[in-house]
C-alpha cells in the first residue's frame, strides 16, 4: 500500500491535502511554516501536519520513520531549491516524486518582464513612484537598493511574527509595511494601490491560484505598471487534474463526486446566472457541447466537450480526479434540454440542478410580450405538430435550430393555409450579431437566419372547435364513402383517444376519420390507410383543408402496409377488403392493449367482426347497432330518411371497466 507524503506550500498544495481529506485518505503534510500548518490543521482533520523548514537529512528521516513511497512537491514554483533537495531526496530513498505545477497565466504587453527581483530593482532605480512590493518578505533585502526604499516600497507580506520582525530589521516599517494573508482580490489590490499611491507593482507570475490576474486587473485600473519577476525555469511535472487522476489510481480512491447540470443560458456570459458562474468558476472540469464550452472558455478550466450521457459518464468514470462536475446545457434545464437523460444517468449520484434564462423569456422580453399565455414547442432535433399547435393557440413559441428547419417551417404554414400569421424572429439571440426580423412567413421564407433560431407565431384566427363533429359537406368527397357525422361521433367517442395517440385509420376512404383523430390528437399522429388511388388524392386534399399535419398517407393494402408503422395506441378499421382477422392479429401482435373500433355495414362483415372478439386476446367488448335518420325537406313537410344501420365493435384496453358482449345484431 502506498503512502504519501505531501509538501504543501502553496495554495494548490492545500487544496490537495483537502481534497485527500475529504476522500478519507489520510497522508503526512509538511508546510515551511507554523502559519501554514495552522492554515491546514483548521480546513483538515485526517493528516500528520509537519511545520518548519526541512533539511535534506530531515527529509529522509522523515520518509524513513512514515514509511513513505510516494512524494507530493507542492512548494511554490520559485522555491527551485528546495525542489531540488526533494528530488534528492527522494531518488535517494526509491520514492515515487511528483511534482505539481502551478498554471501560468498570459500577462498583458503592458507588463514589464524581469529575470529576477534584483533586476525589477534595477528598473526601478530608473523610475520614481511609490511602490507595492509583493514579492514575499524573503526578497524584501532587495529593495534596500533603492536610495529611498523607506518612504517609496510598500512591502506586503505575510502575518507572522516571522515576517514582521525581519522587515522591521531591514527598516519596513509604520504604513510601509502591509501584513495580510494573501492571496487578493482585484478589488482589495485595487484599493491598497490607490491608498498609497502606488506607481508600480512588483510581483512574482503566481499563476491563478496565486492571484495574479487579480493583479494585473487591479494594476491595469490603477494606472501602475506590472513589474513582474520571471518563473526559474522550465519545469517537468503534472497539473492539478493529472496528480489527482495518478493519486487516486494508486491509492484507490473512489472520488465521491458533485455534480450539478446547469443552464447557462441563451450562450454568452452576460446571460449566465451569478449562481451557475459561481457553481462553473468552482468547477473542476466542465462539460457540454462546444458552443455552451465557448460560453465559458475565459474561466480556464478543464473541458470535455460532448453532450451526450452515455459518454459523459464513461469519461467521468475513466477520470476519477474530478470532485466538482458542471454538466452545462444551453438555456434553462427545464425547456427542451438534455437534462432529463443526464439525470436519469447519474440517478444515483443526486445530481444538484441549477436553473438559466430559456430562449423563450428572452425573446418574449425582447418583445416586450408576455409568454404566460404561449404554447411551447420545438422542432429542433424532434417532430411536433407545429401546424395543430399554430391552429389551435394565439401565441406559440418554437424552438427552430438550423436555417433550413426554418424554411421547412415557413413552407409548411403556407401550404397548410397558415400565411396569415405574424413571426417574430430571433436568431444568434444574445449574442453581438443578434438579429430579430418580424413579418409573415412567405416574407420570411427565404431570410437567411442562421442555425440559432427560435420564433414566436401569432395567429389571431385560431381553431377553436375542441370536439369531433365536422359536418359531412366540409370533407371533399367525389365517389369515396365515407363514414357520416353521427357515426363518426360514436365511432371517436368508442376509440377514446388521448393528446398524443399513435392512432391507424384502416381504409381511411376519404379521410373524414382521419382528419377529426388529428384534430383531437393534436399532440399525436394517425396514419390513414388507403388503397384506392382516387381515396388517397381525397385525403390529401382533406388534410390541406383542414390543416392537420399530424397525419401521414400509407398509400398500399392492410395488412401489409402496416408492418412498418411505429407501435399504434388506437386503429380504426372502416374497411378490411375480407382481412379483418389478418389486420386484428398484426394490430395485436403490434400492442396486445391496443384500443380498437371497427365499423361494419353488412351482416356477413358483422359476423366476421364478432368472430374475431370471440376468438382473438382483446378485452373490453363492446358491439352496438346505430341506425341514423336524417330529416329531408319535400315542399312544407321534414320526411326523415333512414341510413343504412351501422355496427360499431370496441374492444382492447379503454377507459373504464370490462363487460360482456351485447349482441344487438
Amino acid at each position: 500500500m502506498n503512502k504519501l507524503l505531501l509538501f504543501a506550500g502553496t495554495t494548490e498544495g492545500r487544496e490537495l491535502a483537502e481534497f485527500l481529506d475529504r476522500q478519507g485518505v489520510a497522508c503526512d503534510v509538511s508546510t515551511a511554516t507554523e502559519y501554514g500548518g495552522h492554515l491546514l490543521e483548521e480546513s483538515t482533520a485526517g493528516h500528520d501536519i509537519h511545520s518548519g523548514r526541512l533539511s535534506e537529512e530531515e527529509m529522509e528521516g522523515l520518509i524513513d520513520q512514515e514509511q513513505i513511497t510516494m512524494v507530493v512537491d507542492a512548494t511554490h514554483p520559485y522555491a527551485v531549491l528546495v525542489s531540488d533537495n526533494i528530488r534528492a531526496v527522494c531518488r535517494k530513498k526509491g520514492c515515487t516524486y511528483l511534482r505539481l505545477l502551478r498554471e501560468e497565466e498570459p500577462a498583458d504587453n503592458a507588463c514589464v518582464f524581469v529575470p529576477s527581483v534584483e533586476a525589477a530593482v534595477e528598473y526601478l532605480q530608473q523610475t520614481s513612484g511609490n511602490v507595492l512590493a509583493a514579492t514575499g518578505s524573503k526578497e524584501l533585502k532587495k529593495y534596500t537598493a533603492l536610495p529611498d526604499y523607506q518612504t517609496r516600497v510598500f512591502a506586503r507580506v505575510l502575518s507572522t511574527p516571522a515576517a514582521v520582525w525581519e522587515c522591521a530589521e531591514l527598516g519596513f516599517q509604520g504604513k510601509n509595511l502591509i501584513c495580510m494573508q494573501g492571496p487578493f482580490d482585484e478589488e482589495l489590490n485595487y484599493a491598497m494601490m490607490k491608498q498609497i499611491g502606488a506607481r508600480f507593482l512588483v510581483t512574482k507570475e503566481s499563476g491563478k491560484t496565486g492571484g495574479f490576474p487579480e493583479k494585473m486587473r487591479a494594476a491595469r485600473r490603477a494606472g501602475a505598471k506590472l513589474v513582474v519577476v520571471g518563473r526559474p525555469g522550465e519545469e517537468e511535472g503534472y497539473s492539478m487534474p493529472e496528480i489527482r487522476r495518478i493519486l487516486c489510481e494508486a491509492l484507490s480512491i473512489r472520488v465521491k463526486r458533485n455534480i450539478a447540470l446547469a443552464g447557462i443560458g441563451m450562450g454568452t456570459p452576460e446571460s449566465m446566472t451569478s449562481q451557475v458562474r459561481t457553481i462553473c468558476e468552482k468547477a473542476d472540469v466542465l462539460i457540454g457541447a462546444r458552443r455552451m464550452l465557448d460560453c465559458v472558455t475565459w474561466m480556464n478550466k478543464p473541458e470535455y466537450p460532448e453532450y451526450r450521457a452515455e459518454k459523459i459518464r464513461a469519461y467521468l468514470d475513466a477520470h476519477p480526479e474530478y470532485e466538482n462536475v458542471v454538466l452545462l446545457l444551453s438555456g434553462d434545464v427545464g425547456f427542451y434540454s438534455g437534462a432529463k437523460k443526464l439525470l436519469d444517468c447519474f440517478a444515483g449520484e443526486e445530481p444538484e440542478v441549477y436553473c438559466g434564462i430559456s430562449s423563450v423569456v428572452y425573446l418574449c422580453s425582447r418583445l416586450h410580450t408576455s409568454w404566460d399565455d404561449v404554447k411551447l414547442v420545438s422542432v429542433h432535433g424532434r417532430t411536433q405538430n407545429l401546424i395543430g399547435a399554430v391552429c389551435t393557440h394565439q401565441k406559440v413559441f418554437a424552438l427552430i435550430g438550423k436555417e433550413e428547419s426554418f424554411r421547412t417551417m415557413c413552407g409548411a404554414l403556407l401550404e397548410y393555409g397558415l400565411g396569415h400569421v405574424k413571426l417574430s424572429v430571433g436568431c444568434q439571440l444574445s449574442y453581438p450579431d443578434e438579429k430579430i426580423w418580424k413579418g409573415s412567413p412567405a416574407e420570411l421564407q427565404n431570410q437567411n437566419t442562421g442555425d440559432l433560431t427560435a420564433v414566436l407565431i401569432e395567429n389571431e384566427q385560431i381553431c377553436s372547435v375542441v370536439t369531433h363533429g365536422i359536418e359531412d359537406e366540409a370533407f371533399e368527397r367525389a365517389k369515396v364513402p365515407m363514414t357520416k357525422a353521427e357515426i363518426r361521433s360514436i365511432s371517436l367517442s368508442k376509440l377514446q383517444l388521448t393528446g398524443n395517440s399513435v392512432i391507424y385509420d384502416v381504409g381511411a376512404g376519404t379521410g373524414s376519420v382521419s382528419i377529426e383523430m388529428a384534430l383531437q390528437s393534436v399532440d399525436g399522429m394517425v396514419y390513414a390507410v388507403e388503397k384506392k388511388p382516387e381515396a388517397v388524392e381525397l385525403i390529401r386534399r382533406n388534410q390541406k383543408k383542414f390543416g392537420v399535419s399530424n397525419l401521414q398517407i400509407i398509400e398500399g393494402s392492410a395488412p401489409e402496409a402496416l408492418q412498418s408503422l411505429p407501435v399504434p395506441t388506437h386503429a380504426f378499421i372502416g374497411g378490411s377488403s375480407g382481412n379483418l382477422r389478418e389486420i386484428m392479429e398484426c394490430l395485436l401482435e403490434k400492442n396486445p392493449d391496443i384500443r380498437i373500433v371497427i365499423n361494419t355495414i353488412t351482416l356477413e362483415s358483422a359476423a366476421e367482426a364478432l368472430k374475431c372478439l370471440k376468438e382473438l386476446p382483446v378485452a373490453c367488448q363492446d358491439i352496438v347497432s346505430v341506425s341514423v335518420a336524417k330529416a329531408k325537406c319535400a315542399g312544407d313537410y321534414h320526411l326523415m330518411m333512414g341510413q343504412n344501420p351501422v355496427y360499431i365493435f370496441s374492444c382492447g384496453k379503454g377507459i373504464g371497466g370490462c363487460g360482456e358482449i351485447t349482441e344487438n345484431i
